[in-house]
């Protein structure tokens, strides 16, 4: 396992349970408490936890991993949902919006072959992936940076994005709730997705299935916004069922 994705783990079991041990972390992530040990320090460096003995208390209450530590969370999920997400895009459309997001990352990855196709994008990691490719024309939004998403947002990424016209936008959420709708950890990142939403003639909703039921602090629209929604199969059938009842297709894509 890359360390990267060490430091994820390790971050999530802190926002998940508030503390963790270096044994029981050595046991789960299959290698050396010293390894452990080096990865609490660098984290604690970070301002990411506190040391503790043994092991490591959260820094604070940790609502939302940074985005250099989610990659490796439920990859092959979030790769097969981009594919079937791209698939739902027929080849006469032109424009395509994109948030950020480790899912919507991979979307990106997966569109870098297309032509003749207009990206609109407020993540600046998504940017530097297609910005070499001469097939893509890359529009990027100004706005704030956001650290945790990689994300520009703002009243100026607002700006941008009320002035275009997109086919297709399709958006990364932390949530996915019958009642709550689609949400995010954070308030001003939700009011620019709700811009980029309002933006396009078509909305697809790419989720893995832990968001699946879960609600975030902000919203950025009801179900019925998305035509699509694209997950995986470790979905909770009762919770998929539900999605369907409020107007998406749900597309559930297969998971080993």
């Amino acid at each position: 396992m890359r360390q990267e994705d060490r430091l994820g783990l390790i971050l999530q079991e802190l926002n998940e349970h508030g503390s963790v041990g270096v044994g029981g972390l050595a046991d789960r992530l299959s290698v050396s408490e010293a390894s452990v040990r080096r990865d609490l320090q660098l984290l604690e460096k970070q301002k990411l936890l506190t040391r503790t003995h043994g092991g490591a208390v959260a820094s604070g209450v940790l609502y939302e991993l940074p985005m250099r530590y989610r990659g490796g969370q439920h990859f092959e999920a979030k790769r097969s949902i981009a594919e079937t997400a791209t698939e739902l895009i027929d080849a006469d459309v032109s424009s395509v919006g994109l948030n950020g997001g480790t899912t919507t990352t991979e979307v990106a990855r997966a569109l870098a072959s297309r032509t003749h196709l207009r990206v609109v994008t407020n993540a600046l990691n998504i940017a530097s992936e297609l910005a070499v490719r001469s097939n893509i024309e890359l529009v990027v939004c100004g706005g704030s940076a956001r650290s945790e998403s990689y994300e520009l947002v703002g009243p100026l990424a607002e700006l941008t994005l009320s002035n275009i016209n997109l086919d297709v936008a399709i958006i990364g959420v932390d949530g996915v709730h019958p009642t709550a709708g689609f949400t995010t950890h954070h308030e001003v990142e939700a009011h620019t997705n709700r811009a980029l939403v309002r933006s396009a003639a078509r909305v697809i909703v790419v989720a893995d299935s832990s968001k699946i039921g879960r609600r975030g602090f902000a919203k950025i629209g009801d179900i019925a916004t998305a035509s699509d929604i694209v997950t995986d199969d470790k979905a909770a059938p009762a919770d998929v069922e539900q999605l369907r009842r409020l107007g998406p297709r749900v597309h559930l894509v297969r998971t080993t």
